[in-house]
């Protein structure tokens, strides 16, 4: 971290992505007795991810709906979250995240005043981003 940063706010927030999807409805269909029926269906699925920030202190929420997961578009999210809370020179924000492949990855670039802190592997009783996915 720059030593030439200026003392300032700190926050602490969390973060996780949830997958939500789409997936092919099963029909049942009127066939003559002892027959069985040809029933034509589509046997693809529609993905989304919701990227949550949460302010585990306020309760505050940040979302953010993206079509995949990788590091290129983590790097694009985290950037627009650190502009929607203010995080930079002036505020620093500590976000706690989990350990997956594209979090912890070394192409991974964190905007300025965005400080990423890793949970220890198979934690999730210590996130406070997994209770936005009560579903």
């Amino acid at each position: 971290m720059p030593t030439d940063r200026k003392l300032g706010p700190v926050e602490v927030w969390a973060f996780d992505e949830h997958r939500v999807g789409l997936k092919p409805i099963t029909r049942r269909q009127w066939a003559p007795k002892g027959q069985r029926p040809t029933a034509l269906g589509q046997h693809r699925f529609e993905w989304l991810y919701v990227y949550g920030f949460v302010h585990p202190s306020t309760g505050e929420v940040v979302w953010f709906l993206c079509n995949g997961v990788s590091t290129l578009l983590l790097g694009a999210v985290l950037a627009a979250f650190a502009a929607a809370v203010g995080a930079g020179r002036e505020k620093l924000v500590v976000l706690v995240l989990d350990n997956a492949g594209w979090h912890s990855s070394d192409k991974l670039v964190a905007p300025e005043g965005l400080m990423l802190a890793f949970l220890p592997p198979y934690s999730p009783e210590l996130q406070s981003a997994e209770r936005l996915w009560e579903l």
